[in-house]
């Protein structure tokens, strides 16, 4: 490996040592990209990676908010602008117990990459919250929102900083966020939130965005293979947006979602879980922040294993992780290289540990990494953005056919990166490559700063 790429992995390791998600994704990143450092010693001269594994900017924020009891709450709030070299900084916010500021930088690290990739104009940041909606009322959740945005509007903006939803942030939460935002500023500023609703200035088929481009970036995977979408069986775990997107399409293209997790169990529909019936379901078992499966196993008759996960089962052609981080070790990958599936595609954040990620590549499994594969939400957000400075309003087919194209062009670029270095059908060095040199070189074009 590039030394100079092997010093900045060292110095990250050190220095940061008490922020694993963090460190994991820093050394995935840039031991990919090591070809380019030695194409291009000018990188090194002006120190490229150093400036680059630190974020621009990091605030950290009290949230404070009455609950519906009267009582004061307190909270902490986070802004990671990451890098802002190719654009105005673009990201979600997350609220979730286990937020912290590794998280806000691994996240907003990735997002850096992945919006790159997107080919459009949108530098990567995240945020978020200790804060979990789960179990709160809708007017505690708007209290906390309100506070949120309080704290933060000042340092965000259309041409600043474009926040999105995330984890526990959806489309209730956003309306909370703007409604604050606008009174604070005095301005209908539509374009500083992404995600919003179509009421003022959201865009169509955002919600699912992220699990529609999944699977068009599946479907150029599976042509590289002399195969097709048509009678595939997928096995996602989570069952919010992306997963719902995912189920949606994959019906849409002739394909299906058999296999469902939460985090108290997993589902088995051997029918798919497709149709209005069962996908009307899953949105009204999202939104009631219910964590058991089990509901669903009941009404529509089908097995619910309770308190493990899918990982391994034979039954399935593709595994697609939509969940949170993390959560494919070395012992899931082992039973997922056991089970013959061939294809592996990462669609939440870093889903899986960099040893499971090794190991499934030895064993001949296509792995596809998330930064590409969930790309399309972040895309379909930056096309909310273009819709809002101009003024327009484009249709559901026509942000659909938009978002297929830019995903198509996602993987075909990660392929090529990764063949002009000599790296074979490598998607995850690929991606990594390509978001990689565009911010690079906007980095060093711009100066040192």
């Amino acid at each position: 490996m590039n030394k100079y790429v092997e010093e900045v992995i060292g110095y990250v390791k050190d220095k940061y040592s008490d922020q694993p998600e963090f460190v994991q994704t820093v050394q995935e990143v840039l031991t990919s990209i090591a070809p380019v450092i030695d194409a291009h010693p000018e990188y090194v001269k002006a120190n490229i990676l150093k400036r680059m594994v630190e974020p621009e900017r990091l605030f950290r924020f009290r949230v404070v908010w009455t609950d519906d009891k009267g009582e004061v709450q307190a909270n902490v709030g986070y802004r990671c602008q990451f890098n802002g070299a190719i654009g105005p900084y673009k990201g979600g916010l997350r609220f979730k117990s286990n937020v912290n500021e590794s998280l806000m930088k691994f996240l907003g690290f990735e997002q850096t990459f992945k919006n790159s990739l997107t080919g459009q104009p949108i530098g990567g940041a995240k945020g978020g919250s200790d804060f979990d909606p789960a179990g709160k009322s809708d007017d505690e959740i708007m209290r906390f929102c309100q506070s949120f945005m309080t704290a933060l509007y000042r340092y965000i903006g259309p041409d600043v900083d474009v926040p999105a939803g995330d984890i526990g942030v959806g489309g209730r939460e956003i309306g909370f966020l703007y409604g604050q935002y606008r009174r604070m500023k005095g301005a209908f500023e539509n374009g500083v939130l992404t995600g919003k609703g179509l009421s003022y200035g959201g865009s169509l088929i955002r919600p699912e965005a992220t699990g529609y481009g999944a699977i068009y970036y599946l479907e150029e995977v599976l042509k590289h293979e002399n195969d097709t979408l048509e009678g595939k069986r997928i096995a996602v775990s989570g069952y919010g947006n992306v997963a719902w997107g995912i189920m949606k399409k994959a019906e849409q293209l002739g394909a299906k979602v058999t296999y469902m997790s939460g985090s108290a169990g997993y589902i088995h529909d051997e029918e798919g879980i497709a149709g209005e019936e069962k996908l009307d379901f899953i949105l009204k078992l999202r939104e009631s922040n219910s964590k058991n499966l089990k509901s669903y196993a009941d009404k529509f008759g089908c097995e619910f294993v309770p308190n493990k996960k899918f990982w391994g089962v034979k039954d399935v052609d593709i595994y697609m992780p939509s969940a949170t981080q993390n959560e494919v070790g070395l012992e899931e990958a082992k039973k997922i290289v056991d089970s013959g599936v061939r294809y592996y595609l990462e669609v939440s954040n870093m889903p899986t540990t960099n040893e499971a990620v090794a190991y499934l590549k030895e064993h001949d499994v296509i792995v596809a990494p998330s930064k590409a594969v969930n790309a399309g939400g972040v895309g379909v957000s930056a096309l909310e953005m273009s819709q809002n400075s101009e003024r327009l309003s484009w249709s559901e087919e026509e942000v659909d056919d938009r978002l297929k194209r830019m995903m198509v062009d996602i993987y075909n670029k990660s392929v090529d990166a990764a063949q002009r270095y000599g790296l074979g059908y490598d998607l995850i060095a690929g991606a990594n490559i390509a978001g990689f040199e565009k911010v690079a070189q906007a980095m060093y074009e711009q100066g040192i700063f």
